[in-house]
């Protein structure tokens, strides 16, 4: 199998630059999904008239359960991202064919499968989230537009994985901001010219995710590469698909009991008033952009790693995992001190009270400071799933991580009732965790392991 003249070449040359070209359009394209959710939410909110409110609070109803399912499954896509990484690393070209034509059919399946579920329970899924009676139904509404088109959301990320797992990050940019500008101007047409409400937005979202998915599956389709995607071959491969969930059900199942513990911090949050909770959503929405820049190198970990690892080239494995925490921290820091120098300017866009601000302000601080552990767990665990390990990093995330907060909730939080307080769970949280992330690495010695077992054969 030749390397794609396109694609980063991951196993040989220089590291450093070809990382930063990796992770930096990874970042980039979480920033974007966040900032057009953002216009998502603004757009409703301002244009649907006396159902202002409303139509606000019934997206926001739907976010906790979208977001399990997306999560859960963008999960799942990482172990797409791995075993294509180490086919391309043994220059396998059968298994990564054999891959990829797995991975479309299980998110197209897969999507379906939980679109069917979600038209039948949606008022009774919305229901148990006790959604106040007057926000139900538009809350349902959305609910059933929105998973109508799940189908294409699921295949848009199980594409991205693949381009992610060959070394190709730029092409999901690219069809994400195609989309993303025609899902703006979408909304404004479905809710400011036809004067829906949350049914247009979700619309919307539907068909700008339809563009971006057909447009990578075009591209995946006329590729001459070993990873174009041949209709007639669409199919599950047993083998192959076992392998993708090892991976990627940890991963998957991690990230959905991670948002579990945010809603028990946001539910203590919510107990401090309306103030404290504008300012930590504001909040919120300035800091997971930088998360999505430390998350990036993450991902580039452990493609660099999976490359690396299937090629057999164990020391460029650790140079890869090194060179992630060193160039991480300088963009993560840089972008860091810029944000808190234009910190409450930022946080004013969203609400000019000047309470809000410092509020918000104050969730800033403490977040951004126990960053360098996020930065540090997230590399770690991106490295041992480079190599297959996936449910130790993720075991120790959900015990962790989740442990401490809802522990800290329920036993420190109501004897000093602050928001401050609450803060506090985040570093105390991610620093044990990077801590045990550590142990576990130096236990496990993946590296070590791989070298003995070449050395068997």
């Amino acid at each position: 199998m030749n390397q794609s003249k396109r694609a980063i070449n991951m196993l040989e040359g220089s590291l450093w630059d070809k990382i930063l070209r990796f992770a930096l359009p990874l970042a980039a394209t979480g920033i974007l999904q966040q900032l057009f959710n953002a216009a998502d939410i603004a757009v409703v909110g301002r244009f649907t008239g006396a159902q202002g409110a409303l139509a606000m609070a019934a997206v926001g109803a739907n976010t906790p359960v979208i977001g399990l399912i997306l999560n859960l499954f963008i999960g799942v896509s990482l172990g797409t991202n791995v075993v294509i990484a180490n086919s391309v690393g043994r220059r396998d070209s059968a298994s990564i064919q054999k891959a990829v034509h797995t991975s479309i059919t299980f998110a197209v399946v897969s999507g379906v499968v939980i679109g069917l579920f979600s038209e039948l329970l949606a008022e009774t899924i919305m229901t148990a989230q006790q959604v106040p009676a007057e926000v139900l139904p538009l809350a349902v509404l959305y609910f059933r537009v929105y998973m109508a088109g799940i189908p294409v959301i699921l295949l848009y990320n199980f594409e991205s994985a693949i381009f992610r797992g060959i070394g190709r990050p730029k092409v999901p940019l690219i069809a994400l901001m195609i989309s993303g500008v025609l899902n703006v101007l979408l909304n404004l047409l479905f809710v400011v010219g036809l004067h829906r409400t949350v049914d247009g937005v979700a619309i919307a979202t539907v068909l700008s995710n339809c563009v971006s998915s057909l447009i990578l599956l075009r591209f995946l389709m006329k590729t001459e590469e070993a990873y174009r995607i041949q209709l007639r071959q669409l199919g599950i491969n047993g083998p192959i698909l076992a392998r993708i969930l090892r991976i990627g059900i940890p991963a998957g199942i991690q990230s959905a009991v991670f948002a579990f513990a945010n809603i028990i911090i946001q539910t203590a949050i919510n107990s401090l008033g309306t103030v404290v909770m504008a300012a930590s959503s504001a909040a919120y929405n300035v800091e997971v952009l930088i998360y999505y820049l430390l998350n990036g190198f993450s991902q580039a970990c452990t493609t660099f790693v999976g490359q690396n690892y299937g090629a057999g080239k164990i020391d460029r494995c650790k140079k890869a995992m090194g060179l992630c925490l060193l160039e991480g921290v300088a963009a993560m820091g840089t972008a860091i001190v810029m944000v808190l120098l234009i910190g409450r300017g930022i946080l004013s866009i969203f609400n000019n009270d000047p309470q809000v601000i410092e509020i918000g302000y104050v969730r800033l601080t403490v977040i951004f400071s126990a960053y360098i552990f996020t930065l540090s767990y997230e590399v770690l665990s991106g490295y041992m799933r480079g190599f297959g390990i996936s449910v130790v990093p993720a075991v120790i995330t959900m015990i962790v991580i989740c442990g401490v907060r809802i522990t800290w909730i329920y036993t420190v939080f109501p004897k000093i009732h602050t928001f401050l307080c609450i803060m506090m769970a985040y570093p105390f949280s991610l620093s044990a965790t990077a801590l045990c992330m550590l142990i576990a690495l130096l236990l496990l010695r993946p590296a070590r392991k791989r070298r003995r077992q070449a050395a068997q054969i």
